[in-house]
């Protein structure tokens, strides 16, 4: 009894210690990969690609002066952007600010945002999984 009690509670503990072990990112990462993969059963991973390509795409569906992510965050990932109205916008790059995409509400809040003012729609999940696969990578 007691060696099943003490199995219990070493892999009960291993399993905290991976969730704790995860970064707040990845954590945000897995709540969209888990969405994509209820709409895609094909799904086969988010690409750093796809989401690089759609930071610096235009599209012309949203606003119109607001017709790439570049617009207000720079080209550049590791650049400080600025608003319509002149307010700063911390460094979209993860190595630059370990700070973004730490928390799911705030992360889908923005998505929400952004997407609608410069694509004209929401994001999917897989766009957003793409988009913060880039931006990790930065």
């Amino acid at each position: 009894m007691k060696k099943i009690l003490l199995l219990t509670l070493m892999f009960t503990g291993m399993a905290f210690s991976n969730v704790y072990a995860q970064s707040p990112q990845s954590v945000v990462l897995t709540f969209y990969e888990n969405l994509q993969r209820e709409q895609a059963v094909d799904f086969k991973g988010f690409s750093s690609e796809r989401g690089q390509n759609l930071f610096v795409s235009a599209f012309s569906d949203g606003k119109p002066d607001i017709p790439s992510c570049t617009t207000c965050h720079t080209p550049s990932p590791t650049g400080t952007g600025k608003t319509r109205a002149g307010k700063i916008i911390e460094p979209m790059a993860l190595s630059i600010n370990n700070a973004r995409y730490t928390d799911t509400v705030k992360t889908e809040k923005w998505f929400r945002r952004n997407c609608k003012s410069v694509m004209g729609r929401e994001c999917t999940p897989r766009e957003k999984g793409d988009f913060l696969t880039f931006m990790m990578g930065q």
